[in-house]
């Protein structure tokens, strides 16, 4: 389960920035998450709770955000959705779309008490 990994992570992020706050409490936390991620939001929610347990973050608000998947067509150019990697194109139906948005997870902002 990489979830655990990406929370271990996110902990790490989340107690440099209060410790460059020279803040002892974290009162919210936005993830945004591509939707080609392939991260589960439920698997990481859960590891949140667990890594982010006896930290700065303890408590904290946890919010997430989705960043919709959008990729180009090699073979006609066309630019649009994409809802799953091996998605055909929606233009031309064609495959081989590759994905140029919506693959990344990352911590949009924390907010210190």
């Amino acid at each position: 389960m990489h979830e655990m990994a990406l929370a271990e992570e996110v902990r790490r992020i989340v107690e440099e920035v209060a410790l460059a706050q020279s803040s002892r409490r974290v009162a919210s936390v936005v993830l945004e998450i591509g939707e080609l991620a392939a991260v589960e939001v439920d698997a990481l929610r859960f590891c949140l709770d667990l890594a982010l347990h006896g930290g700065a973050a303890e408590g904290a608000s946890l919010e997430f955000v989705s960043e919709p998947g959008e990729g180009i067509c090699p073979h006609c150019g066309a630019r649009g959705p994409l809802h799953a990697r091996l998605d055909p194109c929606a233009r031309c139906a064609g495959y081989g779309v590759r994905p140029v948005a919506g693959t990344a997870m990352r911590v949009k902002a924390v907010e210190v008490a």
